[in-house]
């Protein structure tokens, strides 16, 4: 079982991109064409319309993003018929060739920890390549994770310092040795990458670093040279293209960076007629977009 650090990177030196785009179907933010009544519109039309939504983002953006993110809330709020508008845009973008991360934020203890580890990385119509999850309940919330993502070939991201304005309430706290708690869960991602680096030189087991913080994110990178990090916070979160390259190694890998509304949404822009866009506007708008910020993220990796 080839370690998936390497067939992300290969994927990634093979588009030119370690781009990724959020799909966080909100449809307040629907063009009519998609859906016009959401007060009284039934979950399975909801869904429907939500695929059709990621159908339209896929086909746009599949040139230039190595991976598509789901957020999980926003099909989990729509009950089965949301899991299953979920469980049809993974088989989609798998279709266009795209790796998938779904945005789970999953984390509990033992045999739970072990079921959401086979869920998201498993073989179900649910699973991806990679997951997002919690580690502050300890190692043994994130251990299952760790083996299930091994033996079948996968990977996960581990929450370490997330873009949030609030992050630092409980990540930077100080511990008794003065150390903050977000750097003690990087020592021990740094012991677990050691042992689990592939061809590339990276680990399977990447961590979650928000664009918003570049600061904190270089002093990461020098403590995680085997870790590939998940960068959420690109675009309208404040993230700035020119912060990036402290995420990267020397050869511009190890980083994956993020954007949803900023892409999804472009049509949005400067646009009070926003709602009557339609399917082809939607589509030019939002490819457009994805090549600038792929451009962008080049730049700063010297690519």
């Amino acid at each position: 079982m080839r370690n998936f650090a390497d067939i992300l990177i290969e994927q990634s030196i093979q588009k030119k991109s370690v781009f990724v785009v959020g799909l966080d179907p909100d449809i307040a933010f629907f063009p009519h064409f998609l859906i016009k009544d959401t007060q009284d519109a039934s979950q399975e039309v909801i869904a429907n319309a939500i695929f059709q939504f990621n159908q339209i983002i896929i086909d746009a953006v599949a040139d230039h993003v190595v991976a598509i993110k789901p957020q999980l809330a926003y099909y989990e709020v729509y009950g089965s018929h949301g899991i299953r508008a979920l469980e049809e845009t993974i088989a989609y973008a798998r279709s266009k060739g795209l790796l998938i991360i779904n945005d789970a934020k999953r984390g509990d203890i033992g045999s739970t920890s072990l079921a959401y580890a086979k869920a998201f990385l498993g073989q179900s119509p649910l699973s991806g390549d990679m997951v997002t999850v919690n580690p502050f309940l300890g190692s043994d919330g994130y251990l299952p994770f760790v083996d299930v993502a091994k033996n079948n070939g996968k990977g996960l991201f581990i929450l370490l310092k997330t873009s949030n304005p609030s992050s630092h309430e409980i990540q930077n706290l100080s511990l008794e040795d003065g150390e903050l708690l977000y750097f003690r869960i990087a020592e021990n991602l740094h012991k677990l990458s050691l042992s689990t680096k592939g061809e590339h030189d990276y680990s399977f087991i990447g961590t979650v670093v928000g664009a918003t913080y570049p600061l904190e994110a270089e002093r990461i990178r020098q403590f995680l040279p085997h870790c590939i990090f998940l960068v959420p916070g690109f675009g309208m979160q404040g993230g700035k293209a020119e912060d990036l390259k402290v995420f990267f190694d020397a050869k511009g890998h190890g980083a994956l960076i993020s954007s949803s509304r900023g892409i999804i949404y472009c049509y949005m822009d400067n646009n009070p007629y926003w709602e009557a866009t339609t399917a082809e506007e939607m589509h030019t708008l939002i490819q457009k977009a994805a090549l600038q910020a792929k451009e962008q993220i080049n730049a700063v990796r010297g690519i």
